[in-house]
Parts: C-alpha cells; structure tokens; sequence
C-alpha cells in the first residue's frame, strides 16, 4: 500500500503544479496516470507545440513546460505511479480514500484529486470512405514531431486552436501549408485567426474556406486530397499532398472515474468553486476534468484550482492548524529531504 498526503489522479500540467503547492504547505502528493511518462496531453500527443498563455512566457513548447514544471516539483519529491489506470476508489471509516489502479497497485490518502484532463481520449476522424487505408501513410491525427513535415506539402483540416496553430507553426517548417474549414469563421483564438490572415496575404499559408476534404487519393500512401469548396459555382479541387493532419479535437471519456458517485455533467465533473471540491467531501476534481458556471479549459485556469484546492486539503488533513499563504520570495524551496531548491519559497503564517 502506498500512502502519502494527496492521491493525484492524472500527471498534466495541473496535476504536476498541484504538487508544487502541496509542498509549500509540507504535504505530500503520489500522482497516478495511465500514460507511461508525466506531462499528461502535452507530453504524449503535443511536445512541440507552442503555448502562449502561460504567464512569464511569451512561447513555450508544451514539453518544455512539463520539463519546467517536473523541475519544480523536484524537492518535494512526488511518488509516480505511470502507465497504470486508477479504477477504483474506496473511502475508509477513518475518512481516507484508497485508490487501487487497474493493475492492483493500491493508494491510501485522506484526499483525493482528480487531475485527470479530458480523461481517455481519441481523435475525432472525418467520415472519408478510405481513411484507415491512409493512417500513418500520410494521415496523422495529432504531431509529436514537427521535423518530418519538413519540405512537405501538408494539408490541415479544422477550426480550432489546434488547426490554426500548428498551420502557423509549419508555416515555417513545410514546403506548402493548406488550411480547410467548412466555414469562413474559426473557433480559435483571435490572435491566431489573425496571423493565419496575414500568413495567407504573405504566400505562406493556403487557406481554402468554406470547404471540406470529400476524398483522398494515393496507393501505398497518400498522395492528393480531393476539396470540395463551397460557392457559386462550387469547386472541387484536387491538391498534391504528403500528409494530411485532420484536426477536429477530441472524444473524451471519463472512464472508471464515472462509476464513482461523483456528480457528472457532459462528461465533467461538477465541483464547487470554493476550493474545487466534489459532492464527495475530500475528493477534488482540477483541471479540464471540471465543470462549474464560467468554465474555461486553459493550462492557468487548471494551476489557479490546484492552488485553491491545496489550501482546502491542508484544512482536512490538519483541522487544528491553518496557514495562511502570504507572498513568495527568492529564499529558495526546502525540500523533503532538507535540501534547498534557488526558486521561489512561499513565506506562510501558521495559526495554530
């Protein structure tokens, strides 16, 4: 059995800061993810894929930032439990939790945080006849490496951040970089909308709207998309290609998390915006895993409930005690083990 302050359930972005708060107040986290190695999404299915809303980072890979936030956490260090599921969870008459994983390594915690970001998943493919004839030659449904689109004719499809994004990331990198919307609008962020215009008026991004991709073409590997263009008279194009990346977003499943009495919502967690706690007192939902009025799924949104969280945690494990977060200074981080850590340390106040 493994026992520790705070089960984390999922190793993202938010799971990872969770820790890093959790140590401030001298509590200890193990994190359990069915992902083989931390960093959650941005580790597995975008390493190179630029952020820019994180504060005090104009850009920043999404690796980078698991790679600085693994860092981070280092002196408080946190117990992993990588490449395995949590599937059950179990509350104890003394009020703590045990969380078994599907591969039967048990975890004891008086507090339980869901982290777990949209949970399993899967890409949402587009209905073209002989799609799975082309996956991996040719057809990805997410990049992990943008280097082998280098000098290649890409087509992405899509209307989202991802899709507005990586056109503008490969804009640099491939030969060719077409953009296909079904609509003239995009669901992405206005600043990208707005660099895929003016890479369009510079030559550097096709951008082809209203208009979906209706068919694909190649032998042993894809070799031209068949788009067809809404308008007066419609077009159908046929466009010489090397890959073809659809970006439509993800399906995302809560898995044996559903099964646990927690109240749900479209696949979300409803938690209170106090400190994020469930309907179950003691268990906290954190990330994109939640739901609650005004909701918004970013990587900040998710380090601002880990924060809130802790502090609610620190009150159930020691209910006699209370700290009360101040300021932070460059005093360095003691960690655990009595080492210190050059970065920021919080300075508390204790009531007792």
């Amino acid at each position: 059995m493994i026992k520790t302050d705070i089960i984390i359930i999922g190793a993202g972005p938010t799971g990872l800061f969770a820790v890093f708060e959790a140590g401030l107040l001298k509590l200890k986290c193990h994190l359990i993810d069915a992902l083989p190695q931390a960093g959650g999404q941005c580790a597995e299915i975008y390493p190179k894929k630029p952020i820019y809303d994180i504060p005090g980072f104009p850009e920043v890979l999404a690796g980078e930032l698991v790679d600085n936030l693994m860092a981070q956490i280092a002196p408080f260090q946190p117990g992993f439990t990588l490449g395995e599921r949590a599937e059950t969870i179990e509350k104890l008459d003394d009020g703590s939790f045990v969380v078994t994983t599907n591969k039967g390594t048990a975890h004891s915690a008086p507090i339980v945080a869901i982290a777990g970001g949209l949970g399993s998943f899967e890409p949402r493919k587009p209905l073209l006849e002989n799609l799975s004839d082309f996956e991996d030659k040719g057809i990805a449904y997410m990049i992990k490496e943008p280097e082998i689109y280098r000098n290649k004719k890409v087509v992405i499809a899509g209307g989202g951040d991802s899709a507005l994004d990586w056109s503008i990331f490969l804009s640099d990198i491939a030969s060719e970089v077409t953009l296909v919307h079904r609509r003239t609008e995009f669901r992405g962020a206005l600043d990208s909308v707005e660099k895929v215009q003016q890479l369009k008026n510079q030559g550097k991004i096709n951008l082809i709207t209203p208009a979906e991709i209706t068919g694909l073409k190649g032998d042993n590997h894809l070799e031209a998309v068949v788009i067809s263009k809404a308008g007066d008279p419609a077009e159908e194009i046929n466009l010489e290609v090397d890959n073809f990346i659809p970006l439509f977003g993800l399906s995302p499943k809560l898995g044996p998390i559903a099964d646990w009495g927690l109240e749900i919502e479209k696949n979300a967690i409803k938690v209170n915006t106090f400190d994020y706690q469930t309907n179950i007192p003691g268990i906290f939902a954190i990330g994109d895993v939640n739901t609650y009025p005004g909701k918004l799924k970013l990587i900040l949104c998710g380090f601002h409930e880990a924060t809130l969280m802790c502090q609610s945690a620190y009150q159930i494990i020691h209910p006699n005690k209370r700290y009360v977060m101040k300021y932070t200074t460059v005093g360095g981080i003691h960690g655990f083990d009595g080492s210190v850590k050059e970065a920021p340390k919080a300075i508390v106040k204790r009531i007792d």
